[in-house]
C-alpha cells in the first residue's frame, strides 16, 4: 500500500480542470458553435444516434457536466458525480468530431478510471459527511496505472513525429508561420531556425520526459521542463486543458509524502495513518485481466495504421485515438456532383446549405466526414420521397502541410455505396502518390 495523497490531489485537480473545460465551453460560445448553430453534426462513425445531442439545450448539458466535475473535485456524492461526468463527457466526445482534440479522448479515459477508483476516501466531502470511510492508503497499482497511461501518450506522440512533414519542418512552418502577430513570441515563432529547434526538441522531450520524471535525480528538472513546455503549448496552440492535465499527472511521479506536504492546505489531506500500516491485498484476477486488455488496446490503437498501406497523415485511416497530436495541417476543397438515377440529371451539391465553413473544410480533407455527409444527404432525400442518387467527388484538391495539392478522393467511385474501414484501407481514398 502507498499513500493515497497523490490520488486525492489528482481528483481535486482533475475535477477543477474538467469544470473549467465544461463551463468554459459555454462561456466562450464553443457549445453554440459546435452543438447549436450547425444544421448537421458529425459524431464518430457508428454513433450517429448521438446527433440528438444538439440544439440550445446542450448549454445545460455542459453546465450539468461542469457541476458533476465540481462534485468530483470536492468528493461530494463522489461515485454519482464521477459516473455522471464520465457518461456526459463521453457522450459529448462521441457526438462531435469537427472540433476533435486529443485531450477530449484522454479525458474520456481518465473520467472512467476515476469513476471506479476510490479517489474520494481522503480529503472529500463524502468522508467529512460520513458517507465514505477515510483511508490514507491505496493500492500502489493505481499510481502505476496513471504513470503507464501518460507514458503511452508521450511515447506515441514522439513516434508519430518521426515523419517527413514534421522532421522537415513543413508542419511547423505552416502552423507557427501564421502566428507572427502573437504577443511576445510572435517574431520568434516565424523564424526557421526556431521552428527546427521546436521540431527536434519536441521529439526529444516527448521521448525523455517520462523516464526523467521516473528517475529521482532528474525528477525536479524534468517537472520544471514539463511546466515550461506545457505553458508554451497552451499559449501558442491554445489546446484547452490538455497541458494542465499533463502537469496534474505528475503527482503520481513524486514521493507521496512530498505530495502530502505540498498539498496539506487541502482540508483532510494530512495523513492519520502510515502507508505501511497494512499490506496491499492482491489485485483480483478479473481486474488484472481487464487492466491488461485495456493497456494492450492503448498500445495497439496507435500502431494500427501500420497494418495497412497508406500515409495515415494523408488518409486519416488510423489517425484517431492514436495520440497523433498537432502533427499536420490539411486544407483543400471538393465538388460533390449528384446524379439522379431515374432521370440522369446532375448537379453540384450546395454544401453551404448543410455545413458550417469549418465542417466544409473537414468534408474536403477528412474522408470519414465526406462519407457521413453524403449519407446524410441521401437519408434526407429518402425521407422526403425523392429519387435515389449517386454522388461523386470531382475536383478534390487537398494539401498536406502546405505541399502542392493532390486529389484525395477517387472521382470514379459512387460515394453513396462506399464504405469506411476504420481498421483498414478504404479504396476510394487515394494515396498521396510520389512526392
Amino acid at each position: 500500500m502507498v499513500s493515497s495523497a497523490p490520488l486525492a490531489v489528482f481528483r481535486v485537480l482533475f475535477g477543477l480542470l474538467m469544470a473549467a473545460e465544461s463551463f468554459g465551453a459555454v462561456g466562450t460560445g464553443w457549445v453554440g458553435r459546435v452543438f447549436v448553430e450547425p444544421r448537421l453534426t458529425f459524431p464518430l462513425i457508428g454513433f450517429e444516434p448521438l446527433r440528438a445531442l444538439s440544439g440550445p439545450w446542450m448549454t445545460w448539458y455542459f453546465a450539468a457536466m461542469g457541476c458533476a466535475a465540481i462534485g468530483v473535485s470536492l468528493g461530494w456524492r463522489y461515485r454519482a458525480s464521477a459516473c455522471a461526468l464520465a457518461a456526459l463527457w463521453t457522450g459529448a466526445y462521441l457526438a462531435q468530431k469537427t472540433h476533435y482534440n486529443n485531450h477530449y479522448y484522454l479525458a474520456v479515459l481518465v473520467c472512467w478510471a476515476m469513476a471506479v477508483l476510490p479517489a474520494h476516501r481522503r480529503a472529500s466531502f463524502d468522508v467529512a459527511a460520513g458517507r465514505a470511510r477515510r483511508s490514507d492508503v491505496c493500492h500502489g497499482a493505481i499510481a502505476a496505472g496513471f504513470r503507464v497511461q501518460v507514458s503511452i501518450v508521450f511515447v506515441c506522440a514522439a513516434l508519430a513525429k518521426l515523419y517527413p512533414g514534421w522532421l522537415g519542418g513543413a508542419y511547423l512552418a505552416e502552423n507557427l508561420g501564421a502566428k507572427g502577430d502573437l504577443w511576445l513570441l510572435g517574431p520568434l515563432l516565424v523564424q526557421g531556425w526556431f521552428q527546427t529547434l521546436v521540431a527536434y526538441a519536441a521529439i526529444a522531450f516527448d521521448a525523455l520526459v517520462i523516464p526523467a520524471l521516473a528517475w529521482r535525480r532528474t525528477r525536479v528538472l524534468a517537472f520544471a521542463g514539463l511546466i515550461g513546455f506545457d505553458l508554451f503549448n497552451s499559449y501558442v496552440f491554445r489546446i484547452g486543458i490538455f497541458p494542465y492535465l499533463v502537469i496534474a499527472f505528475c503527482v503520481f511521479f513524486f514521493d507521496p509524502r512530498a505530495v502530502e506536504r505540498a498539498f496539506r492546505w487541502i482540508p483532510g489531506m494530512t495523513a492519520r495513518t502510515s502507508p505501511e500500516a497494512r499490506a496491499a491485498a492482491p489485485m483480483p484476477r478479473l481486474v488484472r485481466a481487464v487492466v491488461l486488455v485495456y493497456f494492450i488496446a492503448q498500445l495497439l490503437l496507435p500502431l494500427r495504421h501500420h497494418a495497412f498501406p497508406g500515409d495515415v497523415n494523408w488518409t486519416d485511416e488510423g489517425h484517431r485515438m492514436a495520440w497523433r497530436m498537432m502533427l499536420r495541417t490539411k486544407t483543400g476543397s471538393v465538388n460533390l456532383v449528384a446524379r439522379d438515377l431515374s432521370t440522369g440529371e446532375s448537379w453540384i451539391l450546395d454544401q453551404s446549405e448543410w455545413l458550417t465553413p469549418r465542417q466544409r473544410a473537414r468534408v474536403a480533407s477528412r474522408p470519414e466526414f465526406l462519407l457521413q455527409f453524403v449519407r446524410e444527404v441521401v437519408r434526407d432525400r429518402r425521407a422526403r420521397g425523392l429519387p435515389e442518387i449517386e454522388v461523386r467527388a470531382l475536383g478534390s484538391s487537398v494539401s498536406l502541410n502546405g505541399e502542392p495539392s493532390r486529389p484525395l478522393y477517387d472521382p470514379d467511385v459512387d460515394l453513396v455505396r462506399a464504405r469506411w474501414h476504420p481498421l483498414g484501407r478504404s479504396p476510394w481514398v487515394l494515396d498521396r502518390g510520389p512526392r
